[in-house]
């Protein structure tokens, strides 16, 4: 049974002069239930103007009189098969409505794109128990769970010895340098949970969009003349936590084993440090078929909040 807003309720789409109620929005609701914010207005801005991600269709601002109470959004990378969603509000009638309109976009999806079905994810903190408890009454299983990994930095860091063999590039690439690190990123992530590759130039768009994020933050190993790892970096958390993030680290099958991984995260340990931050922070999905959460627990990394994914398939 679709879901009806009271008469006191109106809705109408978000436009970027809304960021800051977006902002307010998120940050009581996320601290109502973790204790803090974990949100920025750097955060809404950029949702709200990434490349591909259209509000008139796909986002929903509930208001009650003046007073936001509810947003809710749906996003596809590349070929749509997977979508993003996102559903905030306090209100229990406003969620379930909110969610009727992402399941109807996400049908559409399916049907532009050409696809039989689709996936919609949304991501809950573990410890809002009892949201996790409704999104499974409406249809949703939980996916996978990520953790948070964080390390402290309470001074200089040592920058670590180059592995034999490796040569390091840094600095603002070219486009042959943007294109290897974007093929690498296709390659290792391929067949993750909820990884969906991007054509070059949709991927390019969506980095130089992110307010936190410039070129001089991706970093690239080569062995032999070939880029066969990659690590992209962004500032997303530096506002709220003075911390480094790591935002994509990846090594190609064929040069595991080799200790690049953690050689990029300690070398990014070390920039962080000399930069004066408090620490470097990342994301694992702990079901991640290569062994990443045993590398960033032997590099000194601990876990400080976990996620869960919720998935729904929904057809055409």
């Amino acid at each position: 049974m679709t879901a009806v807003l009271p008469e006191t309720h109106s809705v109408r789409p978000p436009t970027s002069e809304d960021a800051r109620a977006i902002l307010e929005l998120v940050s009581d609701y996320n601290t109502s239930v973790i204790g803090f914010a974990d949100y920025t207005l750097e955060d809404a801005q950029d949702e709200l103007s990434e490349p591909g991600f259209v509000p008139e269709t796909d986002a929903w601002l509930v208001y009650v009189g003046e007073q936001l109470v509810g947003y809710g959004s749906i996003f596809g990378k590349g070929d749509h098969r997977d979508l993003d969603a996102d559903i905030v509000t306090a209100d229990v009638d406003v969620e379930r409505w909110l969610l009727d309109r992402v399941l109807g976009r996400a049908a559409e999806f399916a049907r532009e794109y050409g696809h039989p079905a689709v996936q919609v994810d949304t991501v809950t903190y573990q410890a809002d128990v009892a949201r996790r408890d409704r999104f499974a009454g409406y249809g949703f299983e939980r996916g996978t769970t990520f953790h948070r990994m964080r390390i402290d930095h309470a001074g200089p860091v040592a920058v670590p010895e180059v592995p034999a063999g490796v040569t390091v590039r840094r600095g603002t690439p070219d486009e042959a340098g943007q294109r290897a690190a974007h093929d690498v990123l296709n390659a290792a992530f391929e067949g993750q949970f909820g990884f969906s590759p991007r054509p070059f130039a949709e991927w390019k768009a969506s980095q130089e969009n992110h307010s936190a994020f410039d070129w001089s933050q991706l970093t690239l190993l080569e062995l032999d003349g070939e880029v066969v790892a990659m690590r992209l970096c962004n500032d997303q958390f530096v506002e709220d936590e003075n911390c480094g993030y790591v935002g994509r680290l990846a090594v190609l099958d064929k040069a595991r084993g080799r200790g690049l991984a953690k050689f990029l995260l300690r070398d990014q340990f070390a920039v962080d440090a000399a930069a004066g931050r408090s620490g470097t922070i990342l994301h694992v999905d702990t079901n991640n078929p290569t062994p990443a959460l045993g590398v960033y627990l032997s590099v000194g990394m601990q876990a400080v909040l976990v996620m869960e994914v919720w998935r729904r398939e929904v057809g055409a």
